[in-house]
């Protein structure tokens, strides 16, 4: 069974950093590609950044977060990181973690979702 649990949401105030971890569990192969996306209050689901580790750590970021957040692997085994900088107010969301077998691409059509972890920016 594949579990994806995130990690490290909270309250900031603009312009401050938080670090989300996401770590995966149960996956047959290690040839996959990670995820983050977030969804704030009734809107649709966003991806936000992607990791292929297999092809020398492919990422790619939504428009709105380039050169603010950096998506990386930990030392540990699938564990993943969302580093997020200069936080804006516009940020805060509900932040997800997914894996799936695919590409690194932001649509939502990954098949291993975490339950979510809450980043709330103050402004």
């Amino acid at each position: 069974r594949v579990q994806v649990v995130e990690s490290g949401g909270g309250l900031v105030q603009a312009g401050e950093s938080l670090r989300l971890s996401c770590t995966v569990s149960g996956l047959t192969h290690d040839d996959y590609t990670m995820g983050w996306f977030r969804q704030a209050g009734g809107g649709e689901r966003e991806g936000v950044a992607c990791l292929r580790g297999e092809t020398g750590g492919t990422t790619t970021y939504a428009a709105s977060v380039e050169g603010r957040f950096t998506i990386s692997e930990g030392n540990a085994k699938n564990t993943f990181y969302l580093q997020m900088d200069s936080l804006k107010p516009e940020d805060t969301a509900t932040y997800y973690c997914a894996a799936d077998f695919g590409t690194c691409r932001l649509d939502t059509q990954y098949n291993y979702w975490g339950q979510g972890t809450q980043v709330t920016v103050s402004s």
